[in-house]
């Protein structure tokens, strides 16, 4: 794409997490060539629907990016006055992050709005079409938002497959999901290790993202009560903020007796201290009981760290087995085993030595041009 007008529709600053981070690195590569705009919120979620301590960032805006915070996802008249703004515009491409069907009438609504210009094209990129935690109004979302699309890319072939399923007949195509690259460097380990205030001498696993049923931490913890983990003397980190009830994984971690060797960083992560906690990690483990892509093993790919994964969703699409990681069953003795393969057969340096080959793929030029084939031809 050259000299167009774009605009993403997504979060971003001064909201927080993954899905803003990704749509402002998205904004930074297309923005080489086009005029892009952020479309974001001034009410992403209501107070009481979202599970975190906050919905807001603390960090400084990222420079050099046009964001305008104007979408109420709740209010109907904010939907027709924020699409008039964009139909008199006239933007020559829409991408809407689709992460849950919540969103589906107020993008509905707004795409409407602005295709009365009979200029705009709207696609979107589907991070979830069914989502992980199914809610009774997801189907009829779906079916207001879906039809109103001229493409979609998707980041799993999983969701590929729910869009076939859902007789989606628009141009489609599966692009995984590209590496996240803006977070700069890795520090040493040793040195990451002391900001955190661990022992240096330590083997360490690293558990990161917010924490719900789905993501599998219990199963991670019942893992780390196995007589082969413990015999790596590996310690887990968890660094991530709750958004269910904590109480449940406390009871857990006190009686399995892992409080010594289980690290509870349970708060948001910001940008800037993610680095820390993948230089600090010898393997990053996603031992998901659902899923269809991850930010997180893009995170791990950029700082080279090798992962264990379980063989759910579209995870499996990204982390070759044997290569940069394991894949294994979302079941505890399996996540035990690939941990305790990882140390017990010194796969460290082979697996970081396969990891330039094995993310290749994950290019944001890549996703930019499926980006330009379902939109605009």
């Amino acid at each position: 794409m050259k000299g167009k007008h774009i605009v993403i529709v997504g979060p971003a600053h001064p909201l927080r997490g993954g899905l803003a981070t990704f749509n402002e690195r998205l904004v930074r590569e297309l923005a080489k060539e086009n005029t892009v705009t952020l479309l974001s919120f001034k009410l992403q979620y209501p107070g009481f629907l979202f599970p975190g301590q906050t919905q807001f960032t603390d960090e400084p805006a990222p420079e050099g990016l046009h964001i305008d915070t104007a979408l109420n996802s709740v209010n109907p008249f904010n939907w027709i006055s924020v699409g008039r703004k964009y139909k008199k515009l006239r933007p020559d491409l829409i991408i809407f992050r689709y992460w849950m069907p919540f969103f589906g009438p107020c993008f509905g609504t707004f795409a409407r709005i602005v295709k009365q210009n009979r200029h705009t094209k709207v696609v979107c990129i589907a991070d979830n079409i069914i989502p992980h935690e199914r809610r009774f109004f997801d189907k009829p979302f779906n079916a207001y938002f879906l039809p109103v699309l001229d493409g979609a890319v998707t980041m799993s072939r999983k969701v590929l497959q729910d869009l076939e399923d859902l007789n989606f007949n628009k141009p489609k195509l599966y692009n995984p999901h590209p590496l996240y690259d803006n977070f700069g460097d890795a520090l040493p380990c040793e040195l990451a290790l002391q900001e955190l205030g661990l022992p240096a001498d330590g083997r360490y696993l690293l558990f990161f993202g917010f924490i719900r049923r789905y993501k599998g931490l219990d199963l991670l913890l019942s893992a780390m009560a196995d007589e082969k983990v413990k015999q790596t003397g590996a310690k887990l980190i968890v660094a991530g903020e709750f958004y269910e009830d904590a109480a449940p994984y406390h009871a857990q971690i006190e009686q399995l007796g892992l409080a010594d060797r289980v690290i509870l960083k349970t708060e948001f992560i910001p940008n800037s201290k993610v680095p820390l906690y993948f230089s600090a990690a010898d393997l990053v483990v996603q031992p998901y009981r659902s899923a269809t892509q991850s930010g997180v093993s893009q995170v791990a790919y950029h700082f080279n760290k090798p992962m264990v994964i379980t063989d759910v969703g579209g995870l499996a699409e990204s982390v070759p087995d044997g290569k940069v990681g394991f894949v294994v069953a979302p079941e505890p003795a399996a996540i035990a085993d690939g941990i305790a393969r990882f140390f017990n057969e010194n796969k460290a340096a082979e697996f970081i030595g396969n990891m330039e080959e094995a993310k290749a793929p994950f290019s944001w030029e890549v996703l930019v041009d499926g980006l330009e084939k379902v939109g605009l031809g």
